[in-house]
């Protein structure tokens, strides 16, 4: 089966995310103790990455859980949305770009409410793909079989017919189980490397049995033509 589509991940593969250290300022400005600020918005944080808050209610959560004031709100959120953009994977992103129109693309994100708006004033991700799958947007995160199954059904493909790139090998794992082609990143030049390689033995398969089914025709058509030859001179005249 030839690959119509190619998915790719945005934290980590399309953004480069690396860790700031932003929680750990913030616990120490707030005298928390290490892991205290997360533990205290886990809920938060799950309901905001499937869209069961907003983020007027986020920040109302900052003040209520952890006892911060209005522009402590403001200038935590400053850094917290920082570090989640990132910057952008320019090589990746050229490369992802130029899939199209061969390949229908799509962005699958386990993201948080508010970043579609902060990503596309910043990256123009709606300008490079078919697609965007946002966890907050639709209700369902990785490892989810159901955003695989959704991306899929978006795009009018087959799970056998996709690519999907991410750097955590639990969602890829998920993806594999449907069928899909998954692909760890490691870092940009393996991850083009590889996909290029999939989508070259993919075509090559595809290639190779459409020659194949050529070849048998023919050699059908040949015996059925010999077939007749011999029916035509077995018969008396």
């Amino acid at each position: 089966m030839a690959i119509r589509a190619v998915a790719f991940d945005i934290g980590g593969v399309l953004e480069i995310t690396p860790d700031t250290g932003m929680t750990e300022k913030w616990e120490q400005r707030l005298h928390l103790k290490p892991g205290e600020l997360d533990q205290r918005m886990a809920s938060v944080w799950r309901d905001g990455s499937l869209g069961k808050c907003s983020e007027e209610q986020v920040q109302q959560s900052l003040k209520e859980m952890i006892g911060m004031d209005q522009a402590q709100v403001d200038a935590f959120l400053h850094d917290l949305w920082e570090e989640y953009l990132g910057t952008l994977n320019v090589e990746l992103a050229t490369y992802f770009s130029s899939l199209r129109p061969r390949y229908q693309t799509a962005i699958i994100s386990n993201s948080f409410v508010g970043a579609r708006t902060r990503e596309q004033e910043r990256y123009r991700f709606d300008e490079m793909t078919d697609l965007i799958i946002y966890s907050h947007e639709v209700g369902i995160a990785k490892p989810d079989r159901r955003i695989y199954e959704l991306t899929c059904e978006r795009l009018g493909v087959q799970p056998a017919e996709m690519i999907f790139l991410d750097d955590h090998e639990r969602p890829l794992a998920a993806a594999r189980e449907l069928g899909i082609h998954a692909i760890l990143f490691q870092n940009t030049a393996q991850a083009i490397a590889d996909v290029q390689a999939e989508l070259r033995a993919r075509s090559s398969r595809l290639k190779a049995n459409m020659q194949a089914a050529a070849q048998r025709s023919s050699w059908s058509a040949l015996a059925k033509k010999g077939a007749s030859r011999s029916v035509a001179c077995a018969s008396p005249l």
